[in-house]
């Protein structure tokens, strides 16, 4: 295990079709917590939703599988999982023969957690099941539509401040403005985000250019989204916060992190249009 410039990403690689979990490449997020000023107990919990869409192995006669694959890792986990090696180890079970979904899940859960260093759920969802699927798109009022003049594409947490009011508001806000690059390869990423939170009201129209201003970003997705919880929180200082983030999908596999300081439900698993 080592940072992210040794992985697998961006870089040409063989794919191999049988089981091989060591092709798992395990990144601290320490590293990532400690430029943001995150050391110690965290100041969230939350969890890190992980969708495989390209998924498949061979039953006990070599007859080929698939099936979805859902992964949530605590965001108490010491590590991330590239996901380029995700996506590698994920196709070593191409030519490897199962008993059936009870063993890969098994493996799955078990390859994830020690890659991780902690307990990881797994669900796998069946074709007799995918119709049960469905799109949907984040709860909440959509600030995109404000008439904004931007001018910066790095993060920028001085962008945002706060309106006056006599009392707390509670309020949902959604933009689907969110892009970053990916931090090894500069591929954008894109998303769409959540934030939840009680206090005073925040500025719509700052916290527009703020989300935007991480256009030029490099960095990976959970690593965005526990940076825009930390500007928020210090700019703005909710008593309430939670920031859930839907990412378009590369290479069968989306991320959407998800990070809150209150206990909040967890979000649905419902897959955006974009994704």
């Amino acid at each position: 295990m080592s940072n992210e410039h040794h992985s697998p990403l961006g870089k040409a690689v063989s794919y191999k079709a049988e089981y091989d979990p060591s092709l798992l490449f395990p990144i601290p997020r320490s590293g990532k917590r400690e430029e943001i000023g995150l050391t110690g107990t965290l100041p969230f919990m939350g969890v890190d939703l992980w969708n495989a869409y390209e998924l498949s192995w061979l039953n006990m006669r070599g007859k080929p599988q698939v099936a979805l694959a859902v992964f949530e890792i605590p965001a108490s986990s010491p590590n991330i999982v590239e996901s380029k090696s995700f996506k590698l180890y994920l196709n070593s079970f191409n030519q490897t023969r199962l008993a059936g979904p009870e063993a890969l899940a098994a493996l799955l859960q078990q390859d994830i957690s020690d890659a991780t260093g902690t307990s990881v759920r797994v669900e796998l969802i069946l074709p007799e099941q995918f119709d049960r699927q469905s799109l949907g798109e984040l709860e909440g009022y959509c600030i995109d539509n404000l008439d904004i003049e931007v001018e910066t594409y790095t993060p920028t947490p001085g962008l945002m401040h706060c309106d006056e009011a006599d009392s707390p508001v509670e309020e949902v806000l959604v933009s689907n403005l969110l892009k970053s690059n990916c931090l090894v390869t500069g591929q954008p990423d894109w998303a769409s985000v959540q934030i939840r939170y009680i206090g005073q009201p925040i500025n719509r129209e700052s916290l527009l250019r703020y989300l935007i201003s991480f256009r030029n970003h490099n960095e990976f997705h959970e690593q965005c989204v526990e940076r825009i919880f930390v500007d928020i929180q210090r700019s703005c200082a909710p008593l309430k916060l939670a920031v859930y983030a839907r990412y378009t999908r590369r290479g069968g596999l989306d991320i959407n992190p998800f990070r809150s300081n209150f206990n909040a439900p967890q979000p649905p698993n419902i897959r955006a249009a974009r994704q």
